[in-house]
């Protein structure tokens, strides 16, 4: 897949995959940012990412940032659109310093993760039944 892509900053590397099998690139920060506790920031990636029709792209944090960093992606997942990729639309990642201490995340450093995903759109048919079976709502199956 050939995906178009603006790097705000061209002397940082445009995103990599780290090994042959891994399915999702890695994202650095733009800027030195510190976060302090207990709070919200948002990360700017360097990228303007065209996202190809049929797809969306899912960012998250490495699997190592909660614990080398004490950082979490609040709403757990970010959804880039298609159409998310004017001249001002950096993706930036935001995330929650859930430690008692001031989190530095410096320029360039890798501190998240994209991939793409296939989708499809959705046409409703709007229905008073669904299926007979009913499992007894949120939580029935623990």
């Amino acid at each position: 897949m050939n995906v178009r892509i603006r790097r705000i900053d061209p002397s940082i590397p445009l995103p990599s995959y780290q090994t042959s099998g891994a399915v999702a690139f890695d994202i650095a920060s733009r800027k030195t940012i510190d976060i302090p506790p207990k709070s919200l920031a948002r990360i700017p990636t360097n990228l303007i990412i065209e996202v190809p029709p049929g797809y969306m792209l899912a960012v998250v944090p490495r699997s190592s940032t909660p614990s080398k960093k004490g950082l979490l992606i609040p709403h757990g997942i970010g959804i880039i659109d298609q159409d998310y990729c004017g001249p001002n639309d950096e993706i930036l990642l935001q995330v929650f310093n859930f430690t008692e201490k001031n989190v530095i995340i410096e320029r360039g450093e890798r501190i998240g993760q994209g991939s793409f995903v296939r989708v499809d759109k959705a046409e409703w048919t709007e229905s008073d039944e669904l299926k007979i079976t009913d499992r007894g709502g949120f939580g029935s199956t623990s």
